[in-house]
């Protein structure tokens, strides 16, 4: 007989820990530099992304997210890391999902368009200068994830690698 799940289980389940998740993509322009985005309701620069809704995976997030707010219908690539980001009230912790977009056509840039309801601005960032741009931990999760590309992803915890701690 095959063995169910029956009620004795849902206290567990409760119980559970839940996380919250978002999803970004790393998009860069033929020389190499990082598409960074201004959200319109934040004072802080982010790479394009957001959210994973309920019952979506966070490829599917980052790839709705592209199309949301730049115009592009772009896969979500290779998973370059995750970032377990902890709790900073009113947050719960959460894990940060950022998947490789890859290099952007001359075409591709020239059709992007920015969702005036969520960007407000956007600008090619060399990889060194991520630092001066990004909030401290998202500047580490951005290049750590840069230096992923082609390597393989990372396991981060709070933007650094969690052999680092």
């Amino acid at each position: 007989m095959a063995e169910t799940q029956t009620e004795p289980h849902l206290p567990y389940i409760a119980s559970a820990t839940r996380v919250r998740a978002a999803a970004g993509v790393i998009l860069r322009d033929p020389t190499g530099r990082v598409l960074l985005v201004h959200p319109a309701y934040k004072d802080v620069w982010e790479v394009p992304g957001g959210t994973v809704e309920p019952d979506e995976s966070p490829a599917d997030a980052c790839t709705r997210e592209i199309r949301e707010e730049l115009g592009l219908s772009i896969p979500a690539g290779s998973l370059l890391c995750v970032d377990w980001v902890p709790a900073s009230p009113p947050w719960d912790g959460g894990l940060m999902f950022v998947f490789d977009g890859g290099v952007l056509t001359a075409d591709q840039i020239a059709a992007m368009r920015l969702c005036p309801d969520e960007l407000d601005g956007s600008e090619f960032v060399e990889p060194e200068r991520l630092g001066e741009v990004l909030i401290p931990r998202l500047a580490r999760r951005v290049t750590a994830a840069v230096a992923a590309i082609g390597q393989g992803g990372v396991y981060l915890e709070d933007g650094a690698a969690a052999s680092n701690r």
